[in-house]
């Protein structure tokens, strides 16, 4: 059980990983003096963003979820993008040198949610 729930987490931090590699080199911008691993090991900055979104997504979603479900009842359930756009925003921050403007971090959202929910119903 627990070997199928790590695979789960490496396969959605593989796709996270690749929804990032296309949504940062094509919405966002990367800063080579801010980032001195992107110099000698590029894949390893996606790599990274794939895996702080993974983690926020077991981690700190799911809790906000809960939090939020009176707003998602009034907005119905358009306060799912907003906290989807919230979880990008989190990691573009946390990562040293990237940066992406509000409607790069709207898209990369959607990109990613529909690639988590592929990837959901192909595991399930």
């Amino acid at each position: 059980m627990i070997k199928l729930q790590l695979f789960g987490f490496a396969l959605r931090w593989l796709a996270s990983s690749i929804g990032m590699f296309f949504c940062l080199t094509y919405l966002g911008t990367i800063s080579p003096e801010d980032v001195t691993i992107l110099q000698t090991h590029g894949w390893m900055l996606y790599a990274a963003a794939g895996l702080i979104f993974s983690l926020i997504n077991s981690i700190a979603k799911p809790l906000l979820k809960v939090f939020a479900l009176p707003l998602a009842i009034l907005t119905l359930g358009l306060s799912t993008l907003i906290l989807n756009i919230a979880m990008v925003w989190l990691t573009i921050y946390l990562l040293p040198g990237v940066s992406m403007d509000f409607w790069g971090i709207a898209i990369t959202s959607v990109v990613l949610s529909a690639i988590n929910s592929i990837l959901n119903f192909l595991i399930k």
